[in-house]
């Protein structure tokens, strides 16, 4: 099943470099770097080879932002690894930039695309010591030919859905093969430990989601809105997909026939988007304003759009509460929602539509805690929106609470990478 695997990867080579030229010229592809993702003569390493160097694989932001508590950790305890982190978005390259620009044995990359010969090159341009694969990315040749050079994988924060599960199952020897090469699986979430057992994984812990272990400081915001985003209504609309935007507006509308001062913040999945959602809500007669970091929101604007990485936290401080988006379209139902946990850190109370299928173990916790609600229709958002406006928030208490679960999760995951990586004979 691999050399099938491996011929229709190949065949289809021509095909995806196309897609990817495409994909640049709408911006959807770093415009100079989407070549590390095609051709091996842009496998640069930049690091001097007198450190062992730690590879980990997250697809895009939320899985970035989980891993970043262990790098530092890591990085902290034994000054003995630099770290290449690869993904797939263009937002995440951006963010890692910004985030470990201070950090001269932190780098990362674009992951090229899994063709065999490709994958080759790569690895044998880096040499890692130990890769580790965040949350669900699964690629056939980059795992077969990691564990041909005997280098150890592990998966953290290991996670398949229902469907993927179904998926691999179909592709049963190929699953077997490419599962059981794991030495390490971590698991968020008890269904996801049962899911890799039965491809064959091993050695399967379930430890709990990291991402509850990213610690937010709220307490030194520099935000120059701070005064005006005090005086208003506000809240926020998360990580919205297409076609949301429309429920966010009327819902907007739909709180200023009852109440006044009323600031509608939407902070879109792929930013990019933003001047598409701007429309929208001009096309509704809306006061409307994109903002960058470090740009005034004027006294008028109804509805804010975030055109930045990294600000999330400047704007849920001021939220009552939050509409969590890929969670509101049919079309999405077997690959609903994203990641409230930031929200919910910041004291927000959580919404979401009813397709939340890729984080469900978290809504379950946040529901169980009273701190989220399934809406379906305009007047139930703005209905509880109102509500939400009335009660004073507690960012101390929404803090205490996830900072100490995060603590656990992230101290049980961190020993079991320090045994993983076994400090004691490097």
């Amino acid at each position: 099943m691999i050399y099938i695997y491996r011929l229709i990867s190949l065949i289809l080579y021509p095909l995806l470099v196309l897609i990817i030229y495409l994909r640049k010229i709408f911006n959807k592809e770093d415009q100079v770097r989407f070549k590390e993702k095609l051709f091996y003569s842009s496998f640069l390493n930049n690091f001097s080879h007198s450190k062992k160097l730690i590879w980990f694989h997250a697809a895009s932001i939320g899985e970035v932002q989980s891993i970043i508590p262990i790098i530092n950790r890591i990085d902290k305890k034994t000054n003995k690894y630099n770290f290449l982190i690869t993904t797939i978005t263009l937002s995440s390259g951006k963010f890692i930039k910004e985030e470990f620009r201070s950090k001269d044995n932190i780098t990362h990359r674009y992951l090229p695309l899994d063709i065999n010969f490709l994958i080759k090159k790569f690895i044998l341009v880096w040499n890692p010591h130990a890769v580790f694969f965040v949350d669900s990315e699964i690629w056939p040749n980059l795992i077969l030919n990691l564990k041909d050079k005997r280098i150890p994988i592990s998966v953290i924060n290991g996670r398949l859905t229902k469907k993927s599960f179904k998926r691999w199952k179909i592709l049963s020897s190929l699953a077997f093969k490419i599962f059981s090469k794991f030495d390490l699986i971590l698991t968020s979430n008890i269904e996801s430990k049962n899911y890799f057992a039965e491809l064959g994984g091993k050695n399967i812990l379930h430890l709990g989601n990291i991402k509850f272990s990213n610690k937010i400081d709220f307490t030194n915001s520099n935000n120059i809105n701070e005064k005006n985003l005090s005086l208003k209504n506000v809240w926020c609309a998360v990580s919205t997909h297409n076609d949301e935007e429309h429920f966010c507006v009327k819902t907007h509308i739909k709180l200023k026939e009852k109440i006044s001062n009323v600031l509608t913040i939407i902070i879109p999945r792929h930013i990019e988007r933003s001047d598409q959602i701007r429309k929208i809500c001009l096309n509704y007669k809306l006061k409307t304003q994109v903002i960058r970091k470090g740009e005034t929101i004027l006294n008028e604007t109804e509805i804010v759009i975030i055109n930045s990485f990294g600000v999330l936290p400047e704007y849920l401080k001021y939220a009552k509460s939050a509409l969590i988006g890929k969670s509101l379209l049919p079309k999405l139902k077997n690959d609903g929602g994203q990641n409230p946990i930031l929200a919910a850190q910041m004291g927000c109370r959580i919404y979401h539509g009813p397709y939340v299928s890729n984080f469900i173990d978290i809504y379950k916790f946040l529901m169980d805690k009273n701190l989220s609600e399934e809406i379906l229709t305009i007047n139930d958002l703005s209905n509880n929106l109102i509500n939400d406006f009335k009660i004073k928030k507690d960012l101390n208490q929404s803090k205490e609470l996830f900072d100490n679960i995060g603590e656990r999760i992230l101290e049980k995951t961190f020993k079991e990478i320090e045994n993983f990586l076994n400090y004691e004979n490097l």
